[in-house]
């Protein structure tokens, strides 16, 4: 086995440990989300004429940019493995084709519009594009890449990512209106996708059975869909889109355990019925929404949900509890005494 595959087991330690942080993503305020509709689409409509004064990166600049010594793929010498490039205002990383041990590699905050140069790297485990002028994340199937991140672009499609070792995407504040080709057969170990901040309308597109975190707040989704394949997917991210019904969860979600709807227009509390058939659902947050604000709105939703642990950041009190099992219990018997009456009154 060559060192590439070796590093590769642990190479995302840090990145993993990130992801234990998204799940309190709705305490963390996103600053681009609170940016202004007009003044984006203002801002778009600059970059697209934007030009850059050419400066591309030279070897002198990679190598202070390199670090990290290792042996190579074959073991018989060493290179260093690692690049970090940031906040160049770099155009031209066509000399990468001269550092093809590079394994690490970060470009972000630059002017870089081509990336096809990356496909020269065939040993990267870990790629950051971020904060360029990128228009596509199209790049040639690399073998050993675990890891990319190419949030606050220009890119328009998810189409042609197809990396088989790929674990982590980030596609976050981009321009992208649908979702198309994320499906397992291409991206056979994804389990993390961020798609916040873009121009999604529905929650469509994902052929991931891997799947286990979808981030896909500030975007304007009014519909939940096309989830049904996704039987790994433990976290949910949906926080300030335009969401007025729940209508789209099955049990086919069998592994969902925590769903974030902060900020949506959810009005009717009634709403989270449509959640029942999620057997491993212990956390919803639903702040910020016009249904939070009913005064017996906790009670309610754990009537709906008696297996649920945790309502907006809040675990239920035993109290609560026994409120909403006499709640229920007591609708129960009305519920049944009703139906007794009917069938009496039908003969």
């Amino acid at each position: 086995m060559s060192d590439v595959e070796d590093e590769s087991a642990d190479v995302l330690e840090g990145i993993e440990g990130d992801e234990e942080e998204h799940e309190d993503a709705e305490d963390k305020p996103i600053d681009e989300e609170e940016a202004l509709d007009e003044e984006k689409e203002e801002e778009a409509v600059e970059e697209e004429h934007e030009t850059f004064p050419a400066n591309p990166l030279t070897v002198e600049i990679a190598g202070e940019c390199l670090s990290l010594l290792a042996k190579t793929g074959n073991g018989l010498a060493h290179a260093y493995v690692r690049m970090d490039a940031q906040e160049k205002q770099l155009t031209d990383i066509s000399i990468l084709n001269s550092f093809i041990h590079v394994r690490y590699l970060d470009l972000s905050n630059n002017n870089i519009r081509d990336m096809s140069h990356v496909n020269n790297l065939t040993h990267l485990l870990s790629l950051k594009m971020e904060r360029n002028a990128i228009s596509s994340a199209e790049l040639e199937p690399l073998p050993y890449l675990q890891y990319a991140s190419f949030a606050h672009n220009r890119i328009t499609s998810t189409s042609g990512i197809a990396h088989p070792l790929l674990e982590t995407l980030n596609l976050s504040f981009n321009n992208i209106s649908n979702v198309t080709d994320l499906d397992s057969d291409k991206l056979g170990r994804l389990h993390t996708v961020e798609l916040r901040g873009n121009k999604l309308t529905s929650t469509a597109g994902f052929k991931l059975p891997t799947l286990k975190n979808l981030f896909l707040a500030a975007n304007t989704i009014t519909q939940i869909e096309g989830l049904d394949e996704l039987d790994c997917l433990t976290t949910l991210h949906l926080r300030d889109n335009q969401i007025e019904s729940l209508d789209g969860f099955s049990n086919n979600l069998k592994s969902l355990q925590y769903i974030n709807l902060r900020g949506n227009n959810l009005v009717d509390k009634k709403e989270v019925n449509k959640l029942v058939d999620l057997p491993l659902l212990r956390a919803l947050v639903l702040v910020e929404c016009p249904a939070a604000d009913d005064d017996d709105y906790r009670i309610e939703v754990l009537i709906a949900l008696r297996r649920i642990e945790r309502l907006d950041k809040d675990e239920f009190t035993e109290d609560e509890r026994q409120e909403a099992e006499e709640l229920y219990e007591q609708r129960r018997i009305e519920a049944d005494a009703t139906a007794v009456n009917e069938a009496e009154e039908d003969e």
